[in-house]
């Protein structure tokens, strides 16, 4: 079954230039990864330094084989350099979904 992740996380707004370069290097190594559907961060447009958070994964174990790759070390060690806080990440079963 298919999982979705919804979350977000701060990061200090005077890192948010140095950690652009950081999350898209993240991103674009877990969205090569088997398995991931999406994987996304963004931005808050009305809170700056709040980061949205979405990912879709083929499986659940899919999902626990990225939280283990080594691209995902190197981002927690360079987002705690960062200062990341505040992260709230929850992870759903989902199914095939409904346009809108």
């Amino acid at each position: 079954m298919k999982v979705a992740i919804i979350g977000q996380f701060r990061m200090p707004v005077e890192n948010m230039e140095a950690a652009r370069p950081l999350m898209r290097k993240v991103m674009e190594a877990s969205r090569a990864e088997d398995g991931c559907i999406e994987y996304n961060y963004a931005e808050d447009v009305l809170d700056p330094g709040l980061i949205r958070v979405s990912e879709v994964w083929q499986s659940r174990e899919q999902l626990m084989a990225h939280a283990k790759s080594a691209h995902m070390a190197d981002w927690a060690t360079e987002r705690a350099a960062l200062g990341l806080t505040g992260r709230n990440i929850t992870v759903y079963e989902a199914d095939e979904g409904t346009p809108l």
